[in-house]
């Protein structure tokens, strides 16, 4: 039997909402867990959080992060990050006072910046963005997600972008629709598949708060759940969309995601914009811990 250090942390969360749950294991190094026994913990804990991230410090300021869901290896994880670097950052007095940790993930290196102090959160940078032609029909997108047709904003497109997960941008017209949309799983699943898509993320521009600037739900079926309901890469994308959409300047920006109108968690996003090359978004948000102790694997 093996023992690791675990906790529960719900990433995104405000005091009226539940985050997006994540789990952290704690290790030494990545060496003395199997990519085998890292997915069996993930499934072990299907249910109870979305993504397991696994992680041990490899320098100063410098930290490895794998990601696993239920179904298979993750290759980034926002929420995941967010919630285990603001962990770190809060808790470990070697991390507590660095401005930026360094994260390498299975295929690419992150910068995650120290912003408690100021705004009570941790920024990420996503992974640089690849943009695809997007040529599925929007008849065959508002089958899938289960609305009419006329649901989609005719005012702005759809689109595929990769900010870290290969995503589908649906424009919806209202906050009404957004929040009453809801496709079948193993329909959607299905979907994703044959367009190798990896989320969903619908927004509108109507919200429920003041202080916010768009609504966004993210559908990830293939990664074993229906909704996520607080996400970094689906906004990361989505982030991308308005800054290629002249919709936003870079400033930091608060989202509210999930279906509950007046409960929803908050992603923040801002963007840098390095010379010679393409804009860089950063996500970012804070985290509750829930549950904190030892677990135990067969």
């Amino acid at each position: 039997m093996k023992q690791f250090r675990f906790k529960k942390l719900d990433a995104f969360a405000t005091e009226h909402s539940g985050g997006n749950p994540a789990g952290m294991i704690s290790l030494d190094t990545l060496a003395e867990i199997s990519a085998t026994e890292m997915l069996q913990i993930a499934r072990e804990l299907r249910g109870f959080v979305n993504e397991v991230g696994f992680v041990c410090r490899t320098g100063k300021d410098r930290l490895a992060l794998r990601y696993y869901s239920a179904e298979k290896e993750v290759l980034f994880c926002g929420h995941a990050t967010i919630a285990i670097l603001y962990d770190l950052l809060n808790t470990d007095p070697e991390l507590k006072g660095l401005p930026q940790i360094h994260i390498d993930t299975a295929n690419s290196g992150l910068v995650a910046e120290n912003r408690i102090d100021q705004e009570k959160a941790v920024f990420i940078s996503s992974p640089a963005p690849t943009f695809s032609a997007q040529d599925i029909e929007s008849a065959a997108i508002a089958q899938a997600l289960r609305i009419a047709p006329s649901a989609i904003s005719s005012h702005l497109p759809t689109a595929r972008i990769n900010a870290g997960l290969e995503t589908l941008l649906v424009p919806i017209g209202t906050l009404e629709t957004t929040l009453a949309i809801q496709p079948d799983e193993r329909h959607l699943k299905q979907f994703c598949e044959e367009h190798g898509i990896d989320i969903i993320t619908i927004f509108t521009d109507a919200t429920a708060r003041p202080d916010t600037s768009w609504r966004s739900r993210v559908f990830a079926p293939r990664f074993g759940y229906l909704e996520d309901p607080a996400t970094g890469s689906g906004n990361a994308a989505l982030g991308q969309y308005l800054l290629q959409h002249g919709l936003w300047q870079g400033k930091t920006l608060s989202i509210e995601q999930n279906s509950e109108r007046t409960h929803a968690n908050i992603v923040k996003l801002m963007a840098r914009f390095p010379p010679n090359s393409s804009p860089q978004v950063l996500f970012g948000g804070g985290a509750i811990t829930r549950i904190e102790g030892s677990y135990f694997l067969q």
